[in-house]
C-alpha cells in the first residue's frame, strides 16, 4: 500500500512536470510544433501503457488463448485512421485522380513482395524480443530491461539497414509502383473497400467469441469517485485504446506530421554512424519518408525527439497511477533474445 501510495504522488509530480515543460517549450524558438508533439507523445504513451496497446501481444492472445478483443482494437484503431485520414487528405488534395500528385506529407510506400519479407522479418523480431518497437518505448516507462536490450539491438538493426539501403533499394523497390487506392477508384470507393476489409477480417476472428462469453451481467454505475480512481488504477478497455489511439494519429497528422515512434531512434544512429563515415550520407528514396522518417538531427529540440520524450513520460506517469511500474528481473537469455529481436526489428 505504501508503495502504491508512493507511486501515485510521483506520478502527479512526473505529470506536474509534463506540463511545465510543455509550456516551457512552446515559448521558445520553433517550439509550437516540438511541444504539440511532445503533449501526443505523452497521451500516445500512457494510452498503450493503460490499454496494453501492442501487435505482437494481441495477435499471440489470439493465436494461442482464442481471445480477439485486442485484434479487435487494433482493426478499430486502423478503421478509425482510415475514415480520419481520408477526411484529412481528401481536404488536401480534392482530386486524387490527377496525374502524380500525392497528399503531402503522407507517405504513400512502393508496393513489392521485398515488404512482405521485410514484415516477415520484423514480426520475427516482434517474436524474440517480446514486442514492436513502439510497445518497447512504452515498457521503458515500466521499468523493462528487455526493452533497453531491444531497442539498443534495433539500433544495430537501423545501422545495418541503412548500410545496405542504396543496395537493395536499387535492387527492387526503387521502380516498384506506388499503389494509392483514391488515385485509382476515388477517396468514397476506397474508403469503402477498405472498411469492407476491415469488417471481414473483425467477423472472422469474432466468430463465436460472444457466445463463449455468455450474458453480460447488468453493473451498477460508479460514482465518480469510484470512476477516477478505476480510471488511473484500473487497465482500460481494448476498444477505448484502438480509438484513443486512432484519434491521436489523427490529430498528430493535421497539426504536425504522421507520428513516427522510430524516427528518432533512426536519426539518432543515422547521425552518429555519418560522423564517422559508415554508412552513405545519401540514402535514396528514405530521406523524403513521412511519418517515420529518419533524417540526422543536430539537436534534441525538435518534434520528433519531443514526441518519443513524451511517449516515455507519459507510459511512466500511467504505469506509476496504476501502481505497474517496477524494475523487472530478467535472465542472460531473455536480454539476449530481446537483443536479437531488437536487430530484427530494425
Amino acid at each position: 500500500m505504501q508503495s502504491i501510495k508512493i507511486q501515485s504522488v510521483t506520478a502527479v509530480i512526473t505529470a506536474f512536470a509534463l506540463i511545465v515543460f510543455a509550456f516551457w517549450a512552446s515559448d521558445q524558438e520553433g517550439g509550437k510544433a516540438a511541444a504539440f508533439a511532445f503533449v501526443c507523445g505523452a497521451a500516445f504513451g500512457a494510452v498503450m501503457q493503460k490499454s496494453r496497446f501492442c501487435f505482437y501481444c494481441h495477435i499471440r492472445e489470439y493465436i494461442e488463448d482464442g481471445d480477439p478483443r485486442g485484434v479487435l482494437s487494433l482493426l478499430l484503431a486502423i478503421a478509425i485512421g482510415i475514415i480520419g485520414y481520408t477526411a484529412v487528405m481528401s481536404s488536401w488534395l480534392p482530386s486524387p485522380s490527377l496525374a502524380g500528385s500525392l497528399p503531402p506529407d503522407v507517405h504513400i510506400g512502393p508496393v513489392s513482395e521485398i515488404v512482405v519479407i521485410a514484415g516477415a522479418v520484423f514480426g520475427l523480431g516482434m517474436a524474440l524480443s517480446g514486442s514492436c518497437i513502439g510497445a518497447h518505448f512504452y515498457h521503458l516507462g515500466e521499468g523493462s530491461f528487455e526493452s533497453v536490450a531491444a531497442l539498443v539491438g534495433a539500433g544495430f538493426g537501423f545501422f545495418f539497414g541503412f548500410l545496405t539501403w542504396n543496395t537493395l533499394y536499387s535492387y527492387r523497390i526503387a521502380e516498384a509502383p506506388l499503389v494509392w487506392l483514391p488515385a485509382h477508384i476515388g477517396y468514397g470507393w476506397s474508403l469503402i473497400l477498405q472498411l469492407g476489409a476491415i469488417a471481414a477480417v473483425a467477423a472472422f476472428v469474432w466468430r463465436g467469441f460472444a457466445a463463449r462469453q455468455g450474458a453480460a451481467t447488468e453493473r451498477k454505475l460508479p460514482t465518480a469517485k469510484e470512476f477516477l480512481l478505476s480510471l488511473c488504477r484500473d487497465r482500460w478497455s481494448f476498444w477505448i485504446g484502438g480509438a484513443l489511439i486512432a484519434l491521436i494519429g489523427i490529430v498528430a497528422l493535421v497539426r504536425v506530421k504522421p507520428l513516427g515512434v522510430t524516427a528518432t531512434l533512426g536519426s539518432w544512429v543515422r547521425s552518429i554512424a555519418g560522423e564517422f563515415e559508415l554508412i552513405p550520407a545519401k540514402l535514396n528514396g528514405l530521406d523524403g519518408f513521412a511519418g517515420c522518417g529518419s533524417l540526422p538531427q543536430n539537436y534534441w529540440f525538435n518534434a520528433d525527439s519531443l514526441l518519443l520524450l513524451g511517449l516515455v513520460v507519459g507510459s511512466f506517469i500511467a504505469a506509476l497511477a496504476g501502481g505497474n511500474f517496477t524494475i523487472e528481473r530478467t535472465s542472460f537469455r531473455a536480454l539476449s533474445l530481446a537483443l536479437l529481436g531488437g536487430v530484427l526489428l530494425g
